[in-house]
């Protein structure tokens, strides 16, 4: 098959120069070939995936109008829901669960005719940042199969990566989407809260995630974003999207000089390790290019976030899988039980307080984006680590509380202010794995951002570079 994104290889098939059945069954041959080292999907609809393939083939042959994603195959995360199918969001406690409706992005993917092949792993309950359970076992990195791909969203980040798919949605309440596409070396966008509706399906985290997607391109995350952009009465919390003008940004080699950017190398608080501390500064050496106004400044917030998100997070997590926990103990992780109990004793005031804190640090945050277009940062602040632990023991010499990821430090302010942010590949450290960039823009502006993600993939193409499992 072509070496074609799915931007590309949708237009193909619109022509009839590409075959949705060859596309589906090339999918599906990589992943027999590879996810057997990587355990990317929970479960694989071959049968459905081909009959969806050919009933696209029979419209085009038709000359019937199809959608944007006409016979592109197409990841979804376990914890999404898809009707009919296992949603077990990685939990025993949920092993058997199958929801009767779709949640209105894989909805709204099924409208494009895009070729759902299957849903991808993720840790229990979403709960961290690297992707293993005891119902479908350690999710592994494509570029070093002793690594993890990150998480929560560990297998969409490793299916896209490993070529599986050319495009995989996730969910993002703690960097889930973002962390992956930087340990993998992919695309991973966490959009404004409330862009993409992200109901019916779990309760969990309910002011912090969203869904996005992951991809090899930006053009290819602009295209999947429109599809699944816009509000829709199932998520009350949903908003307006330009739509088009998405692909657009992606699309056009637009003019930045009047942009004002920001840079951090840490926020003024986060370790961060050397090599990747290296990787950011040539990275902002580079965006140079772009003819934006570059200044080195951040946020006036200089506190690690860790503590609020904690807070605001178990909080939502008991109240989202306290029951089940009541109900189940024995089918829950008890590393996942701690997290759920951790949330147990607040009361509403707690709650209300947590938030009141939140809306003061997120003042800082759009007051400071008042005066700048963007801030660039490192995405993640190590490489991806070994998996069979839950986190690194150190960052830069400075020890990691081993409670609740505090090692995505640059991850949370997006999900704490609502923020979009980007997660784009930047080059390697120095054990070969992948490094990612972080841009952040002012909430419901995409549009820039992704012409600035545009802008960073000119300057520093990554689609050739693939991990040595798909080289081999």
């Amino acid at each position: 098959m072509p070496a074609l994104d799915a931007y590309a290889t949708a237009i193909a098939v619109r022509q009839r120069h590409v075959s949705p059945v060859e596309l589906v069954e090339h999918a599906l041959s990589r992943i027999e070939a590879l996810d057997g080292d990587v355990n990317a999907f929970t479960v694989v609809f071959a049968q459905q995936a081909r009959e969806a393939a050919h009933r696209v083939e029979r419209d085009l042959a038709a000359g019937a109008p199809v959608g944007e994603l006409a016979g592109i195959p197409v990841a979804i995360k376990d914890h999404i829901w898809l009707a009919g199918e296992l949603a077990t969001n990685g939990s025993r406690a949920l092993a058997e669960f199958r929801p009767d409706r779709d949640a209105v992005p894989v909805a709204r993917i099924k409208a494009s005719d895009a070729i759902i092949v299957g849903k991808t792993n993720n840790p229990e309950f979403c709960y961290r940042g690297y992707t293993a359970n005891e119902l479908f076992g350690v999710t592994r990195n494509p570029w070093n199969l002793d690594r993890t791909p990150g998480g929560s969203s560990g297998g969409a980040g490793a299916c896209v990566a490993a070529e599986m798919v050319p495009l995989a949605i996730g969910t993002d309440g703690g960097g889930s989407v973002r962390i992956p596409a930087a340990f993998c070396g992919v695309a991973g966008l966490k959009g404004t809260f409330g862009l993409v509706p992200k109901l019916p399906g779990f309760r969990g985290w309910p002011t912090l995630s969203i869904d996005g997607p992951l991809a090899r391109s930006v053009r290819d995350i602009a295209l999947l974003l429109g599809v699944m952009a816009g509000p829709h009465p199932a998520d009350d919390l949903s908003y307006p999207s330009p739509g088009p003008a998405y692909l657009e940004a992606a699309l056009q080699e637009r003019d930045l000089s009047h942009l004002r950017v920001a840079w951090s190398a840490d926020l003024g608080f986060a370790p961060v390790a050397q090599d990747v501390r290296a990787r950011f500064h040539e990275a902002v050496a580079r965006f140079a290019a772009t003819g934006a106004e570059l200044v080195e400044s951040h946020p006036p917030v200089t506190h690690d976030p860790v503590a609020l998100w904690n807070k605001l997070a178990t909080i939502e997590g008991y109240a989202s899988e306290g029951p089940l926990l009541e109900r189940s103990p024995s089918l829950i992780e008890p590393g996942t039980a701690e997290l759920i109990r951790a949330g147990e004793g607040f009361s509403a005031r707690d709650y209300l307080d947590a938030l009141d804190t939140r809306s003061a640090y997120t003042r800082d945050w759009l007051e400071f984006f008042e005066e700048f277009d963007l801030l660039l940062t490192p995405m993640m602040q190590l490489t991806a680590f070994p998996v069979g632990i839950a986190g690194p023991g150190e960052i830069d010499g400075v020890p990691v509380d081993p409670f609740f990821d505090d090692w995505c430090h640059l991850a949370y302010p997006a999900n704490l202010t609502g923020q979009p942010a980007i997660s784009l590949p930047n080059g390697f450290g120095d054990d070969g794995l992948p490094v990612g960039l972080q841009i952040m823009a002012r909430r419901f502006d995409e549009v820039t951002l992704l012409a600035a993600a545009a802008a960073w993939e000119r300057l520093a193409p990554w689609a050739a570079s693939v991990p040595p499992l798909v080289s081999d």
